[in-house]
Parts: C-alpha cells; sequence; structure tokens
C-alpha cells in the first residue's frame, strides 16, 4: 500500500511520465524502508500530516523522496542533493524519526487528534527537568521564608545561560563575579542559600512533557515503558527521547511552529482583500525581488533568517537565492565564527584549497568549509576509512552534553585512519577542528533546505505583501523581536500604522494596501472576552459613539481607559479631547452603577456635557498611548527626544555606513540582544538598537560589558559611543561607553 502511495505521490510532485531518476531513487528508499520495517511508520505518519492544510516536514527526514511524494516533507531532495542515508541506512541501529512542524495555535490540536485515534497505544515523550542554577536559587530562598521581591533582586539578573559550577568551585564567588549582579551583596541567609543550592544543581526535579514527541506502538504503550498522567492531562512515558530510542520505540516530533501561522494568515489577509494567490504554483525561490532583499538582509519577521546574526551575515555575503541560504541555516552556530568568516572570504573570490584532496568532492558546494552534520559523516568515511554506522556515531557524539570521553576515542580512531592514508598531522588537526565546530546544536541539509522553503515563503511575503505580511507577523505575536520593532520595521517599509478604532480593528491586525490597523489583541489591557464583544457587537450595526459602545460591550473600566488611550475613539468623535472622553467613561461607570442599585422610572435622562478640562499635552498624550500599545502609532518614540542637547552631533543608523573606521555617538532603543561568552569564559553581549532611522548592530566586548551591563535595558533610549566597524560591507559599532539619554524638550 505505501509502494503505490508513494508513487501516486511522485506523480503529483513530477508528473505522470516519472523520468529515470526519480524511479531510481524511490526504489531504492522504498527497498530500505521495506527491509528496516518503517513502512508502517511513514504510512502513519503521513495519515497525520494529511489532516493538516500547512506543514513544514524537517530534520533528516526531509532527505527522503518517499517522505516528499507522501507530502510528509516540502523540499525536493533530488533538486537538492539530499542525502537519504543521512536519514536511514541498513547498518543504523537505532531507530529514525521525522519532525513535522505544524502552525503553532494548531499543533495542540493534532496532538489531541493524534492521542485520541490511537488511545492507549500513543503516549507523549517526557523531559528530565532538574535544577538549574536560577531555579536552584529561587527555591532554596523560598524555603528559607525570602520574600518574592529580595528573591527577585537577585534571580531576575542572573543570565538564563551560563556556565556550569565546576567541580571545587564555589558558586557564591561565581555570583559576586558576575558583572550582571553588580552592586548586590550577599548578607546572611544568601552564602547558606546558594551553599545548598550548589549541591542541588543538576539534581532531578520534576517530570515534564517534551515539545512534541510522540511514541505510538503495535500494543498498548504500558506493554513497553511506564506511562503517568502528566499535569496537562496527556499521557506521558517516563524515559527522555534518548531512552525510548534507546528501547526501540519509534518516536514522531509534532511542534508548533508560529511562521507557518505567519503564512497561513497573510494568505488568508490576501483573500479577504480580493487578491487571488496560487499557492499551489508558488515558487519563491526564483523571485528576483525576494532574492534581492534576501542578499541585503532586509528580513526581520522571516522565518529563522531575522536574526542579527543571520541578517549580518547576509548582508555580507550578498547573496540570496536558495543554495547559499540552506549553507546560512546551518552554518550560523555557536561554535562556527571562525569558519564562517572564512566561509565569507571564499564566497566573496578568496583563494582556498580543500584541507585534503579527498575532501575537494565532499565539501565542494561549502567552498570546502564543514557545513552540514552528515559533512562529519561523509569525512570521516572519505579520510578515515569510517564505516557509515561509526561515522553516524561521530556525528551524534559531537552533539552530545558528556561526549569529551567518547570524543576522544573517535579522535584517536580518526587521526589514526587518516595518518593511515597519507595526511599529515596539521591536515589531522584542521579538519577535526572543523567537526569540533558541530558541539552543541548543529543541523543536516535536509533540515537546513526545509526551513529556508518557509524562509523563501516569507521574505516573498515581505516583498509583495508587506502590509498583510507585516500583519500577520504581529498578530502570531511571536519571531525574534517585540510588536514594538515589528511596528517600527513596518514604518521603515513605507507603511502605515493606524491606531485602533472601534468600528474597524479586528481582533488581529490587519494590512491592506500600503496600511497597517492595529488588532485589539495589542491592548494588553483587553480581555479575550471583550475583543470578541466589540467585534461581535459591531457585526450588528456600527457603534455611533462612546456612550452607544460602552452600553453594548460594557467593558470594566481599565479596559475602557485603556481603549480611550489607545485612540480608539478617535474615529467617532474627532476634535474630542481624550480627557473628555474619559469623563464620558466615569460618568458612564457611574450610571451603571446607580442603574444597577434602583431603576429609570421616566427613561433615560439626556447625557450630560461634559465640564471644561484642562487642554492635554501632547507629550502626555503619547505617554499614555506608548503605556497601553507599548508602541507609538504614527512616530518612533526618538523622535520625541529631537530637543535633547546630548543628541548634537549624533549619527543616525541609517547613517552609519558614512563613518567606517571613525568613532561615533549614536542614540537608541534596545530591541534585542544576545549574552555569549569568550574562549576564556568571560560574558560579551550583541545588542540591537533602533532609532527612527533604521537598526544598530553594537558589541560589548568584556570590559564594555562589566562596565555598562546593568544599564542595558528595554525601558529608555541609551547615548552610545564606539568605532564604526566595517566586514565585508556590513557595519556594526563596537561600544566604548554609553549612557541614559536624557529628554528632549518635547519629551
Amino acid at each position: 500500500m505505501y509502494k503505490r502511495q508513494a508513487y501516486a505521490g511522485a506523480r503529483r510532485r513530477y508528473g505522470a511520465d516519472l523520468c529515470e531518476s526519480v524511479v531510481e531513487r524511490l526504489e531504492h528508499e522504498l527497498g530500505i524502508i521495506d527491509r528496516m520495517g518503517f513502512a508502517a511508520y511513514f504510512l502513519v505518519v503521513r495519515d497525520i500530516v494529511a489532516r493538516s492544510p500547512r506543514i513544514c516536514g524537517r530534520g533528516s527526514g526531509a532527505a527522503s523522496l518517499v517522505a516528499y511524494c507522501l507530502s510528509i516533507t516540502n523540499v525536493c531532495p533530488i533538486r537538492h542533493n539530499l542525502y537519504f542515508e543521512r536519514f536511514l541506512n541498513p547498518g543504523r541501529t537505532d531507530p529514525p524519526d521525522i519532525d513535522i512542524d505544524f502552525a503553532w495555535d494548531e499543533r495542540d490540536a493534532v496532538l489531541a487528534d493524534v492521542l485520541a485515534r490511537h488511545g492507549a497505544h500513543a503516549a507523549m515523550v517526557c523531559s528530565h527537568i532538574g535544577f538549574q542554577p536560577r531555579m536552584a536559587i529561587r527555591e532554596t530562598a523560598r524555603v528559607f521564608g525570602l520574600a518574592e521581591g529580595e528573591i527577585g533582586r537577585v534571580s531576575r539578573r542572573l543570565p538564563w545561560f551560563w556556565r556550569a559550577v565546576g567541580a571545587g568551585e564555589d558558586l557564591l564567588q561565581r555570583l559576586k563575579g558576575l558583572p550582571e549582579l553588580g552592586g548586590i551583596d550577599f548578607p546572611q541567609p544568601w552564602p547558606r542559600i546558594v551553599g545548598i543550592a550548589q549541591r542541588l544543581i543538576g539534581v532531578p526535579r520534576h517530570i515534564a512533557v517534551h515539545p512534541g514527541g510522540v511514541v505510538i506502538t503495535p500494543e498498548p504503550v504500558a506493554a513497553y515503558v511506564p506511562v503517568q498522567p502528566a499535569a496537562k492531562g496527556v499521557p506521558v512515558i517516563q524515559w527522555e527521547k534518548e531512552g525510548a530510542e534507546a528501547g526501540g520505540l519509534v518516536k514522531i516530533d509534532l511542534l508548533g511552529n508560529r511562521s507557518l501561522g505567519v503564512i497561513r494568515d497573510a494568505l488568508a489577509n490576501l483573500r479577504r482583500n480580493g487578491i487571488a494567490f496560487d499557492e499551489a504554483h508558488w515558487d519563491p525561490e526564483e523571485d528576483p525581488a525576494t532574492r534581492a532583499r534576501l542578499a541585503r538582509g532586509e528580513t526581520m519577521g522571516c522565518f529563522y533568517i531575522e536574526s542579527p546574526a543571520t541578517r549580518l551575515l547576509q548582508q555580507k555575503t550578498g547573496v540570496g537565492d536558495f543554495e547559499h541560504l540552506v549553507i546560512h541555516s546551518s552554518i550560523i552556530r555557536p561554535a562556527a565564527n571562525a569558519l564562517i568568516r572564512e566561509y565569507v572570504r571564499r564566497l566573496r573570490g578568496g583563494a582556498w584549497q580543500p584541507a585534503h584532496p579527498l575532501l575537494a568532492d565532499v565539501l565542494a558546494e561549502t567552498y570546502g568549509i564543514m557545513v552540514y552534520q552528515e559533512d562529519v559523516s561523509r569525512a570521516a568515511v572519505a579520510l578515515a576509512g569510517f564505516s557509515d554506522v561509526d561515522a553516524d556515531g561521530l556525528r551524534k557524539v559531537m552533539a552530545k552534553k558528556d561526549r569529551a570521553r567518547r570524543l576522544e576515542d573517535y579522535r584517536q580512531r580518526f587521526a589514526a585512519g587518516a595518518r593511515a592514508r597519507g595526511l599529515s598531522a596539521a591536515q589531522i588537526a584542521a579538519v577535526w577542528k572543523m567537526m569540533l565546530s558541530f558541539a552543541g546544536y548543529s543541523f543536516c541539509k535536509p533540515h537546513s533546505a526545509s526551513y529556508a522553503r518557509v524562509s523563501f515563503q516569507a521574505a516573498y511575503l515581505k516583498t509583495h505583501f508587506a502590509a498583510e505580511f507585516m500583519a500577520a507577523v504581529i498578530s502570531n505575536q511571536g519571531g525574534f523581536y517585540s510588536t514594538f520593532a515589528y511596528v517600527s520595521e513596518a514604518r521603515r517599509m513605507g507603511l502605515t500604522v493606524r491606531p485602533p478604532d472601534v468600528n474597524r480593528s479586528a481582533v488581529r491586525w490587519q494590512g491592506r494596501g500600503r496600511a497597517l490597523r492595529v488588532g485589539w489583541l495589542s491592548l494588553k489591557a483587553l480581555g479575550v472576552r471583550t475583543r470578541e464583544r466589540i467585534v461581535a457587537a459591531r457585526r450588528q450595526r456600527p457603534y455611533i459613539d462612546i456612550g452607544d459602545f460602552l452600553e453594548r460591550v460594557r467593558p470594566d473600566d481599565e479596559e475602557a481607559r485603556a481603549l480611550v488611550h489607545a485612540g480608539a475613539f478617535d474615529g467617532l468623535h474627532p476634535g474630542v479631547s481624550r480627557a473628555a472622553l474619559l469623563w464620558e467613561v466615569a460618568r458612564w461607570q457611574g450610571g451603571r452603577q446607580r442603574r444597577s442599585a434602583a431603576p429609570e422610572l421616566f427613561g433615560r435622562r439626556p447625557r450630560p456635557q461634559p465640564p471644561d478640562l484642562p487642554p492635554e499635552t501632547e507629550i502626555a498624550r503619547l505617554r499614555r498611548a506608548f503605556a497601553v500599545l507599548g508602541f507609538l502609532c504614527d512616530r518612533h518614540p526618538m523622535t520625541l527626544y529631537a530637543g535633547a542637547p546630548a543628541l548634537r552631533g549624533v549619527v543616525k543608523a541609517a547613517a552609519l555606513a558614512q563613518h567606517a573606521g571613525r568613532q561615533v555617538r549614536a542614540a537608541g532603543l534596545l530591541i534585542t540582544a544576545k549574552v555569549v561568552h569568550t574562549r576564556r569564559g568571560e560574558p560579551m553581549e550583541f545588542v540591537t538598537f533602533e532609532d527612527e532611522t533604521g537598526l544598530v548592530e553594537t558589541t560589548f566586548f568584556p570590559a564594555a560589558y562589566r562596565r555598562f551591563c546593568t544599564l542595558l535595558d528595554r525601558s529608555r533610549p541609551l547615548l552610545l559611543e564606539g568605532r564604526v566597524e566595517e566586514d565585508f560591507g556590513a557595519h556594526t559599532l563596537t561600544v566604548g561607553r554609553v549612557a541614559p539619554l536624557a529628554a528632549g524638550a518635547g519629551a
């Protein structure tokens, strides 16, 4: 049955007359799948994805032509030269797993459906949660009876990710040495708290549900592994994914992806606007305008390629085709910084030779640099004579946290095999160093290709339907940046951001033409039911004034005030001050209380006119709008500081490239940041700021980070001093000094 369905899918993908390469690849894969007993696995996964209109099959499974023909994945493995044996080969002893992304807000329904249909034969995989430093300190401090405020004063300033405490190392001394905790002393009982917390680090705390791992078994799951109900109500096995794989259980990962929701909503918005869109024949990878946007790194909001590091890489390379985007999606990894720079140099025409002639074909498409997980395996086979099984074992151990002992054994075997094939000690060291760049997380090429497909779809929509796309990005409330940053990006693209309006806004943001309309979900004070009542009551008839709205929707006091401050009634009452509208809210609230105490005997009283109220200053109005929305619709907050004396001589973000190699002063609001550690273990930070003209990517090296890290927050603009650096056409600011920016005359 699965063979018949695979061939039917192949004809849908490639046409009725299948070429020889497709038939040969299909027969090769079908034979391996059949011999290894995984045919039913493919059919189960196909049954799951068939119930969802939009998925992203990823991981090594995307290298399978059978999976592509069964619509489990969306990237052609023949066209993109994806290596099936990375996913499944006769020597593989552990079962494969297929990762499927669904729209983030549809995933729970998919999981519920799978668990309901398979009953006792399905359960989710668990995660064993151990105490981490932050958690251990918080839990211990609670036992000591400390107030939440006092605990938070310390725990909130701890970095989320930091080097593990080594044997014989004192956690309290580590805390005192953290720049983020500068100025905090640790009186009793903190030394005792930290001492106990140190002993808890790594100790199991509880079992959690894996983000999406599901096992489906021929017999009830409890016949293979202990099962317990999780707090969220789903059955969960007591083994983690490694234990499940070792026990022979086949896992399917059903995960949520916000960008699939973004693409879905943008296309739905287009259709509501009367724009026909033929998704069946959509090939965004071939669109020149989309490629040009990618080459410029203008990808905020685009799945997986919107981080500062990836945008800078796109700018440095200046290429936007699919093949290079697949490389870029994989080469951005923590241990590969040196390789990234060498990759850019080679891509831009720099001379290079492979580390050894035997690697020339293996790494030809990536300029002689290991980019994908399977490059490790293929290099081990080519240079050291590893079998496919041993090479795959080396690849796997690279990603393990406890890899040191086993990795040394592999290193010795690799060196011995490479020496036997004539490699010099220097060549062996160079190749092994490249392999070590895969420590921690890294991707295989099929995974990167699957992600790049979604990235291209997002970039295409941003290029050709900017309003609909940005509305969908903000409505899905995810991504790398905040709503504030995405609103700024929309304005930089020339879009008009229209304020919420009781007669026009929907729950989600809407785009049309060159304008966005704020959705009710951006008013955090509005409850979900109130948002729905606003839209439902309006379907019956439009609101005629604020009184009509209040009577029909009946928001609470906080909600009504937030609507006023956001400008939601300005369309009904043009020219009326918001102070007068707040008076109407207060009058209505008072009248509602009186009506609940005693009914009106002679009908509604005439509506009184508001008294003379003091005029509201523009800055006060903008501050209140910002407080309820988190952004300003018609301007960037930095414009309010235009009169600040400290801004004289400041270089705007859009002009930064003109000052390469010079010391400058810049100013902006922090929108995202990432702390990393140098080889010596010192913290440093990459921070993105923005002003009204663009983004400023900055670097705080350890000395600057230690001195200024406590000033870096999103609550206020900062004045930056530093040197503009240029690297392959991309510009950043190396910061040497930071100061809060004093308000201007208008702010």
